[in-house]
Formats: structure tokens, sequence, C-alpha cells
């Protein structure tokens, strides 16, 4: 029975955490595709750039800052060690200060020399960078609370946060960005005048975020002094032994993270420098990288998010199991959460190549045809990152910190090699990018999957039929039904509005239906995902389900 109530709350609370991510994607897809509009190509080409430094700016600072105080204060909690718990979050919030303070100056001060020296091709983007800047400081105190929250596997503070978070991003970004443009008429810096606009979105939105946290830090202080008063720890960490092993947590993340996210900067920079040698105008060039950032990454960043968003979810479960010796508590967190994944992501992958045109059309209204291409192409990847992101979280999970930080670098060699040819010896162009966007998770995820089967002790093997072949069996026939559905309401209009949202609808039912069919997931398995109870409802009701 503790058993099963251990894999429940864990899928539960990964569950709460997906579903905030999902709700976050689709409100960042919503506003993005008006912003979008407001920009224009040359300015979304400015904002992606800017945000791609800024990432990257973030992760060196902070972005591991949740990741790690989550496996440290869980670690903490499984020996019951509540002060300890405690000690670790002012350890983090000192943390907190002087990193995000240093970089974030970094950024306001650095912000005209990185355009400058690095990214010439992009004239302007040191604006939106220094309005980014204070975000960086704000995003460092916001980790420490949420990963301290999740330690404790409450996913709800995050969630609440993030929703928070993007809707106060996505009013601010819009109405930022119409004015700023407004205000900047016939200034030759308008499109970056623009961009920045949507990067005060970010700022505010983080702030809003962190008022809400620093509010139920507040309210849950009285229960962790209570929970420190029973606390028998026989040693209590100092506060350099925490700085030590926050440090020493944080580095290996740093590493793997900053080579995942800066094969973008160097996907922008490779194309940006490659195609300006042979003779393509500055203009055309942001516009590229703007269709690739605002269209094709914009769109398959939603179903990304709900790995990730499982994957950090899955760690403090994982790391209380590792922590414990229970390794096959430890393994099946791990092939649920794989196995989760693909339920998602083959549908998301088959829906796209399938409808990736139409749906690019109804959302946005510029560049639809090459913007619809890159998502009929490139959707492949959303397989792969959902692969690489677990299994990287699941080395975490285990202290092999390192090793996504190796498999990383690894293909991130490969990537670039990769991106280079296509970039300067095929005619591909822009869609040199897809094959890098492809190839490099793909390269990450087979890595990491051989050194799990090496680390975790007594092995690890995923189920393949239900955990892979079900849901794409079941994603092939929903493509070939919502195809056929699609070009069956062409026969009566004209509309893209009406056919694509009703092929979707018919998508989402005949993959539900085709999931059930093939016995992929049982009952108990469906109850424990978001929604779970009504989702078995409805299959009893459809004679799905016994």
């Amino acid at each position: 029975m503790a058993s099963q109530k251990k894999n429940s709350d864990f899928l539960k609370q990964g569950g709460i955490l997906a579903i905030a991510s999902l709700f976050v994607r689709l409100i960042g897809l919503i506003y993005r595709i008006p912003m979008s509009n407001i920009l224009g190509e040359e300015g979304n080409g400015i904002y992606a750039v800017a945000f791609e430094i800024y990432d990257l700016i973030l992760i060196i600072s902070s972005y591991s800052l949740p990741l790690a105080m989550s496996k440290i204060v869980s670690a903490q909690l499984a020996r019951k060690e509540y002060k300890n718990s405690s000690q670790t979050l002012k350890v983090g919030m000192i943390f907190a200060a002087v990193s995000g303070g240093v970089f974030g100056s970094v950024l306001l001060f650095g912000a005209k020399f990185i355009e400058d020296h690095v990214y010439p091709e992009y004239a302007g983007v040191h604006i939106p960078l220094r309005v980014l800047a204070p975000t960086i400081l704000i995003v460092a105190f916001l980790g420490v609370f949420r990963g301290f929250f999740q330690g404790m596997k409450t996913m709800i503070p995050t969630a609440v946060s993030q929703i928070i978070e993007q809707v106060i991003n996505a009013i601010v970004s819009v109405l930022a960005s119409w004015l700023f443009m407004k205000w900047t008429i016939g200034d030759p810096l308008r499109s970056a005048w623009g961009a920045a606009g949507g990067t005060l979105g970010t700022c505010l939105g983080a702030a809003a975020a962190l008022l809400l946290l620093v509010f139920l830090i507040s309210i849950y202080k009285p229960i962790l002094r209570k929970k420190e008063s029973r606390d028998r720890t026989w040693h209590a960490d100092t506060t350099g032994e925490l700085f030590r092993v926050l440090i020493l947590t944080i580095l290996p993340v740093i590493l793997s993270q900053t080579v995942y996210n800066i094969s973008g900067l160097i996907d922008y920079k490779i194309y940006g420098y490659f195609s300006s040698q042979s003779g393509v105008d500055a203009v055309t060039i942001k516009s590229m990288v703007g269709v690739y950032s605002s269209k094709y990454r914009v769109m398959c960043s939603v179903p990304i998010a709900l790995s990730t968003a499982l994957a950090s979810s899955m760690i403090p479960s994982a790391v209380a199991a590792f922590t414990e010796k229970d390794f096959n508590q430890l393994r099946y967190n791990v092939a649920s959460v794989v196995k989760f994944n693909m339920i998602i992501a083959f549908p998301c992958f088959i829906g796209y190549t399938v409808l990736g045109m139409p749906i690019i059309k109804l959302l946005f209204s510029s560049n639809y045809i090459l913007g619809g291409k890159m998502l009929v192409i490139g959707s492949l990847a959303i397989v792969f990152y959902a692969l690489s992101n677990v299994t990287g979280g699941a080395l975490q999970s285990i202290n092999r910190m390192s090793l996504p930080v190796v498999h990383s670098a690894v293909s991130l060699i490969l990537h670039i090699i990769i991106v280079m040819i296509c970039v300067k010896y095929t005619s591909i162009g822009i869609y040199s990018l897809l094959v890098g966007n492809i190839t490099f998770p793909l390269v990450v995820w087979l890595l990491n999957l051989y050194a799990l089967k090496r680390c975790i002790p007594g092995g690890y093997r995923q189920e393949v039929v239900k955990s892979f072949i079900a849901p794409l069996a079941a994603s092939i026939w929903m493509g070939i039904i919502t195809l056929a559905v699609y070009e069956f309401f062409g026969l009566f209009t004209t509309s893209n509005i009406i056919r694509t949202l009703l092929s979707l609808v018919i998508a989402v039912v005949t993959y539900f239906a085709a999931l059930l069919l093939l016995n992929t997931v049982t009952r108990d398995e469906l109850v424990e995902f978001p929604f779970g109870y009504r989702l078995y409802a409805l299959a009893k009701k459809m004679r799905l389900m016994a």
C-alpha cells in the first residue's frame, strides 16, 4: 500500500506541474501570436537572439537553482533533517543574491559589447538585453523558493507561480511591444525597441511570481519551525558545508544546461555568419531567424515543456528512492515518466507532421508557409527532447551529475559540425537549424540511456511495447484519420479555421480511443494522470475500458 501511495503521489505531483506547464505554454503561444505580428520578422529575430543570450546567462547564474534546491532538500527531508533544510533555504537565498546580482550587472553593462563584438548581424539587440538584466536577479530568488517547495514534494506553489508569471508576462509583453513600436516610428532601431517591450513582460511577470512565493514562504515558516523542533538530526550541516553541497550540485547542472542552451546561440551565429558571407542581407537573416524562433520553436516548446516539467517532478521522488536505496521505486519513477512522456510526445510529433501547415496558418498572419514547412520537417525533435530531458533528470537524481554534461558536450560538438556543414555546403539555408535541432537531443538521449543501464543498481530496462510502440501506433492512426477529416471538410468549406479546429477535436478523440484500444495504459495508470478519474469515466462511457 505504501508503495502504491508513493507511485500515485509521484505521478499526481508530476501531473500538477505538467498541467501548469501546459497552461503556461498555451498562454505563451497565445500572446506570442499578436506580439509576433506586432514585431514583424525582423523584430522577432532580435527578440530570439536576445532571449538566447539571456537564457544562457540565466543558466550560468541561477537556472539550476530549482533543481539543486529540490535535490538537496528532498534528500534532507528523507533523513528528517528539518533544520538543515531550513538552513539550505537561507544559503540558497544568499547564493541567489550574489549570483543574480553579479550576472545581472554583467548583462546590463555588457549588452552593447555583446552586440558589437559577438552578434553584429543583429543590430539593436543590446536594447532588449538591458531590459532583461534585472530579471536575472529576480529569477534567481524565484528559483530558490520553487526548488525548496519542490524538494518538499509539492509542485503547487511552482505551478501557481508559473501561471501568474505567464499571465502578467503575456499582458505586459503585448501591450509594451505595441506601445514601444508606436513610440519609435522612424527610429532605425524600432524593431529592437519592440523586442524590448516583449522582454519587459518577462521581467514584470517574474517579479509578480516572486512576490507570491515570498508570501507563501512567510505562511509556511511556522510549520517549518514546528518540524525543526522535532528534528533529531545528529549532525547539523554548517553554512560552509551547505554552500559546498549547493555549488557541487549546481555546477554540473549549469554545465549541462549551458551546453544544451548554447546550441541555439551557436546556431544563430553560424547561420548569420555564413549567410552574410554568401551575400544574404542582414534583414533577411534576422527575418529567417524570426520565423524559426517565433513559429517553429514556439510550437515545439509546448510539448517539450511538459517533458521538462515531468522530469523535474520526478527528481525529488527519485532522489528519495535513491537515498533510501529503494531501487525498484527509482526504476518505476524513471519508467513511468518515460512512458507518460511518450504518450504526449508521439501524438504531438505526428499531429504537427500532418497539420503543421494549417496550424501555423491558423495562428500566424505572416510567413506561415515557411513556418509550416519547418514544423512539418522538424517536429520529430519533440520526441528526442522528451527522452533526453527525462534520462538526464534520472542521472542527476542518482548523483551522476557529470554524465549529462559530458553527453551534452559530445552532442554539441557533433551538432556544430552538422549545422556548419549544412549551412556552408548545402542550399537548405535555415532548414540547417532543424537538422541540428533533431540530432542534438537524439545523441544526448542515446548516451544518457546507455549510462542509466550501467549506473542504476540492478540495471534499467524500459518496457518497449506500451511505452513506445503502442503510443506511436495510436499516433499514426490518429494522423491518418485527422488528415482524412481535414481533406473531407475541404469539400464543404475553404475556411482553414473550421477545418483545422474540427480536425484537432477529431484527433484528440481518435488518439484517446486508439491508446485505450491498444491497452497502452491500465485503469490504475489512467486515474493517476491529470483528471484521471474523469478520463476513466469517459473511457467507460465509450466502452473502451471496463
